[in-house]
Order: C-alpha cells, then sequence, then structure tokens
C-alpha cells in the first residue's frame, strides 16, 4: 500500500512538472508588451493598434478553454495540450511572415490564442486530480506559476533576439521552439486511473462539494459573481502586463522595459503560489479580498510614481496580486462545483479573463487621447474596488 501510495505521488508530480513546463512555453504571450514596443515605425502601427493582436489573443484564449476544456474533460489532457501546441507555434510562426495588423490578429490573436486555450485548459485538471482536495490551492499556484513566469526568460529572450534579429525572425523561432516543446510534454500529461480519496479529515471534508454540469453552474449566481470579479481583477492586471514597457519609459524615462517585465513575471509566478498555499490555510474568497486590496491601491498610486526603483518594486507586487487570481479562481472553482467537470466549468470562469484583457485595448484607447495613463490606471483601480464588494456577497452553492 505504502509503495503504491508513493508511485501514484510520484506520478502526480511528474504530470505537476509536466503541466508547469506546458505554461511555462505557452506564457510568450506575455512577452508581447516587449515585443509591440520593437514594431517598427515603418509598420505604421499606433499603440491602439499594437494592442489588437494581444487582446485578440487574449480572447480567444479564454473564450477556446470552454470547448478545450470540454474535450480534456472527455478525451483526456494529452491529445488537446499536444494541439495547443502545435496551433501555437503555427501562429508565430505564420505571423512572421507579415508586417500587417490583420495578418497578426489572424495568426497571433486567433491561432495562437487558440493554441494557449488548448493548452492551458489541459495543464491544469489532470495535476490537481492527483492530489487530495487540502493541496488543490497549492498544486494550481504551482501549474498556473509557469504561466506568469514565462516572461523572466522570454522577455530578455525576446529583446535580444529582436536586438540581433528583427521582429519577424524572432516570431518565427519562438513558433518553433514552442511547438516543440509543448508537443514533448504533453506526452506525459495523464489523469489518475481512479479519484484519489483523501482522509476524511476537517480540513478536506471544508472543500467537498458535489459535481456540477456546467448547465447546472450557469443556474447559480456564484458564477456570475465569480465571472464579474475575475474579469475585473484579470482586467486590471492586464492592462499594466500589455503596457509596462512604455509605462515605465513614459513616467521614468527608463528604456529597460523588458526587465520591468520580467520582474512582473517573477511576481506574477511567486504570487500564484503563495496565494494558492494561503488560500489552502485562510480560504479562497479571503484570499482573493487582500490581493485584490493591495492591488486596488497599487493602481491609484503608481501613475504618480516617476522613479524607476519604485516602478520596479511596483511592478512586481502588481504581478503577485495578478497572479493570485490564476489560482484561486480555478481553486474556486473546484471548490464550489466540483472535479468531474472542472474542466468546461473553469473554461467559463474563465471566458471572464479574455472579456478583462479588453482593458489592455481600452488603455490603448485613452492613451492616444490624453498621452498619459493615468485613467486607465483609475479605471481599473474603480474596477477593483467593486470586485471587493462583490467579494462580500459569495458561499458556496449548495446543490440540492
Amino acid at each position: 500500500m505504502a509503495a503504491e501510495t508513493t508511485a501514484t505521488s510520484n506520478r502526480g508530480w511528474t504530470v505537476t512538472l509536466a503541466a508547469t513546463g506546458i505554461n511555462l512555453a505557452l506564457g510568450v504571450l506575455y512577452s508581447w508588451s516587449v515585443i509591440s514596443k520593437a514594431i517598427p515605425k515603418e509598420w505604421g502601427w499606433d499603440e491602439a493598434q499594437k494592442a489588437l493582436p494581444y487582446t485578440i489573443a487574449c480572447l480567444f484564449f479564454a473564450f477556446m478553454m470552454v470547448p478545450a476544456g470540454k474535450l480534456q474533460d472527455k478525451f483526456g489532457p494529452r491529445m488537446v495540450a499536444a494541439l495547443g501546441g502545435i496551433f501555437v507555434g503555427a501562429g508565430f510562426i505564420l505571423a512572421s511572415r507579415f508586417t500587417t495588423i490583420p495578418m497578426y490578429i489572424i495568426f497571433f490573436g486567433v491561432l495562437a490564442g487558440t493554441g494557449i486555450g488548448f493548452g492551458y485548459a489541459s495543464a491544469t485538471p489532470p495535476a490537481i486530480k492527483w492530489f487530495p482536495a487540502a493541496k488543490t490551492g497549492l498544486i494550481a499556484g504551482i501549474v498556473v506559476a509557469g504561466f506568469g513566469l514565462a516572461s523572466v526568460y522570454t522577455a530578455p529572450l525576446s529583446n535580444y533576439l529582436i536586438g540581433q534579429y528583427g521582429v519577424p525572425n524572432t516570431m518565427m523561432a519562438l513558433g518553433i521552439a514552442f511547438l516543440v516543446v509543448v508537443v514533448i510534454l504533453a506526452q506525459l500529461l495523464k489523469n489518475p486511473p481512479a479519484p484519489v480519496t483523501p482522509a476524511a479529515t476537517s480540513a478536506t471534508a471544508a472543500v467537498k462539494s458535489s459535481d456540477y454540469s456546467a448547465k447546472e453552474v450557469l443556474s447559480t449566481y456564484q458564477f456570475y459573481m465569480l465571472w464579474l470579479m475575475y474579469a475585473f481583477n484579470a482586467g486590471a492586471g492586464l492592462m499594466v502586463i500589455g503596457k509596462l514597457a512604455i509605462v515605465v519609459q513614459e513616467q521614468s524615462g527608463y528604456k529597460g522595459g523588458f526587465l520591468m517585465v520580467a520582474l512582473l513575471a517573477i511576481g506574477n509566478a511567486g504570487g500564484r503560489v503563495f496565494a494558492g498555499v494561503l488560500s489552502d490555510k485562510i480560504g479562497r474568497v479571503r484570499t482573493l479580498q487582500i490581493f485584490t486590496l493591495v492591488q486596488a491601491a497599487l493602481m491609484f498610486l503608481t501613475p504618480s510614481m516617476d522613479d524607476k526603483i519604485v516602478l520596479a518594486v511596483f511592478s512586481t507586487l502588481i504581478g503577485m496580486c495578478y497572479g493570485s487570481n490564476l489560482s484561486v479562481f480555478p481553486s474556486l472553482t473546484k471548490d464550489f462545483f466540483g472535479i468531474k467537470n472542472f474542466g468546461v466549468n473553469y473554461g467559463m470562469i474563465f471566458t471572464a479573463w479574455g472579456v478583462g484583457s479588453t482593458l489592455t485595448l481600452v488603455c490603448g484607447i485613452i492613451y492616444e487621447r490624453t498621452k498619459c495613463f493615468q485613467m486607465a490606471f483609475f479605471l481599473s483601480g474603480a474596477l477593483l474596488i467593486v470586485s471587493i464588494i462583490l467579494s462580500f456577497t459569495i458561499k458556496k452553492p449548495t446543490k440540492a
């Protein structure tokens, strides 16, 4: 029995590390802040237009989580994750052959965004199925930390490659590399042969819930509250991620924006793990409230900062607060609606992340009209305050 338990645990960690690696590759999305800043002037893109491929990619990433989650629930994670790697790689490779906004929207936005959704939807579910409920936050935090940590290497790597070979060749190289990596790691993803049944303790009983179908989830008010909170919280973080390089340059004159993106990514990844562990200890909603309050304060303070050191600290903290959402919300989804249909249920919740990403586009439009980012930050801060208020109205649903 002990040997069987050890083997199960080892396989669970293998799946977890493979899933983390897949997210580490798919997180190339967050390097768009560096790529967009380096787009040559002769391409003729303004700030609002530079946000379009990124925004479209986020939308397709989010909304493809629903069909991808359903496919993952039905056929398992291996095939769906491999398809995701192929789509992402093809999207980058094809986009590299063009310089126009429509082509970048189609290949980077639609195709690569779809691939990221397929890969991301297949990473977390198999990992958390191998562990007891009391470790849901920890495992979810570790897996999604890979996505947040990606900018630590993709930002400086993209900056170096662009400096040496230009934007098109950089896109080509990234596409080939991530296609190969994701397809290989996808072969290690596997669901456990049977649900792992944890010991009947008060801790595991507290997070146990009945399994809800997608239709049943949509009939609960908790779904809509979670969706709105996720949209507001994620939108604020994505706005900063998508525009961080230019924000820092505008406010402090510092042109090493890729370093700020890397610092934000470190905070992003750390926040996912820390929030996941904390939510296992003090509860998901309370953890969410703490991080959202801090993030709201940062949104109001950041526009007044012009020192690059202070901006570096703020960037890291904003990354932590944003990252917390990516571990707390999947854990909340599992706690509220069960594990059986987790893929499709979290996919529906995750569409809020995609809608929230439109704040990046709004930020670009505001900048074009006002020539500063202050109003965009204040708007995000106000939405975060609304999210905190909503959090006091939510509790776990009771299934008849």
